[in-house]
């Protein structure tokens, strides 16, 4: 007999459409039980709801302590009794494993560690952008300097830029206004980035991908040349007699 919790009633039309003369009545059809179990705590790499200390339900354990030196085969309370002696905690990195692995070592510092871990990847983790920004073969001198700024702006951020020349009509047909505008541009922010993806006609538009240029860190000044100190010049405290010019008188 099906339990009361999986039971479930259903009101079945015996014929009509559904309107005020229909009869309905009720049929019961048991449902399988579904059962919710806990999920095994832990995997082949300890995380951070891994099973730790007491929370270890393996009777022994494969041991290697906070240097990495295996210590073989232990009962899990001797196991933790060296964790507990050394001032550490024994955690389960591997609970797949038969017998499962545990490490000695701090566990909230290890926890601490992997946060940084993650956000300097996180940091590191660059994500790539494209923005667009679209030209016209005949676009005007206000709209083409407006349209540069946002570009050289996206640029400066670090994203790269797609560039699309939208043809219309006859335009078509002359693919040339539509490169020399590119070229133009690829010229004026050479300095900033580099052609990624050559012009290229898809349809009725032409495209191009430019990249930024990754600037480098700033590389420290070379130190000023010290001019070398003049030598002093001394002077001779010795006086000089002044010279005397030869007698003329006659002998």
């Amino acid at each position: 007999m099906a339990d009361a919790s999986s039971i479930r009633h259903r009101r079945v039309r015996d014929r009509g459409n559904g309107g005020p003369g229909t009869r309905w009545r009720s049929r019961t059809s048991a449902l399988p039980a579904v059962t919710w179990g806990r999920g095994k705590r832990g995997g082949d790499i300890a995380g951070e709801d891994a099973r730790i200390n007491e929370s270890i339900r393996a009777r022994e354990v494969r041991l290697i302590d906070e240097d990495g030196t295996q210590l073989g085969v232990v009962a899990t309370p001797e196991a933790l009794t060296i964790a507990r002696t050394r001032g550490l905690d024994l955690v389960e990195v591997a609970a797949s494993a038969n017998p499962p692995v545990c490490r000695i070592l701090d566990y909230g510092r290890w926890q601490f560690e992997q946060q940084q871990r993650r956000k300097e990847s996180r940091r590191k983790a660059t994500q790539v952008v494209i923005k667009e920004m679209k030209f016209r073969p005949k676009i005007d001198v206000h709209d083409y300097a407006t349209k540069m700024r946002h570009v050289e702006r996206f640029l400066a951020e670090g994203n790269k830029v797609k560039l699309t020349i939208m043809f219309r009509g006859r335009e078509i047909f002359h693919p040339e206004l539509g490169m020399r505008i590119l070229e133009r541009i690829a010229d004026e922010v050479s300095t900033i980035a580099s052609v990624e993806s050559a012009p290229r006609q898809d349809g009725r538009n032409m495209t191009m991908v430019l990249n930024p240029i990754r600037k480098e860190g700033r590389k420290p000044k070379p130190p000023k040349p010290v001019a070398a100190a003049a030598p002093a010049v001394v002077e001779d405290a010795t006086p000089v007699a002044p010279e005397t010019e030869p007698s003329t008188a006659p002998a």
